[in-house]
């Protein structure tokens, strides 16, 4: 059974920073791609950032120089370091992950609420 447990939201004034940290358990042989993404209230879900296993970044248009995605393979492990947060940036995160055990599957965790406050 393959786990992805994200902690570090939480409630912040416009300007302020925070990081999430998502971390993979279980049966794990290789974790590929990993991500954040979000979704606001009446909002569909959407791609925040993705690093691949070597280190290659992509990112949403609308965070793009406030937020820096990294990762620890040898902890299996993701980050979202949020900087410059604006009230638009309000939503559950959710930590993603295409991860290989016997096979190859895409696997998200339950997300974490973060609240930016004007």
């Amino acid at each position: 059974q393959v786990q992805l447990v994200e902690s570090g939201g939480g409630l912040v004034q416009a300007g302020g920073s925070l990081r999430l940290s998502c971390a993979a358990s279980g049966r794990i042989f290789s974790i590929n791609a990993m991500g954040w993404y979000r979704q606001a209230p009446g909002k569909q879900r959407e791609l925040v950032a993705v690093i691949s296993s070597g280190g290659s970044t992509n990112y949403a248009d609308s965070v793009k120089g406030r937020f820096t995605i990294s990762r620890d393979n040898a902890k299996n492990m993701v980050f979202l370091q949020m900087n410059s947060l604006k009230p638009e940036d309000t939503a559950v995160y959710y930590c993603n992950a295409d991860i290989r055990n016997t096979y190859s599957y895409n696997y998200w965790g339950q997300g974490t609420q973060v609240t930016v406050s004007s």
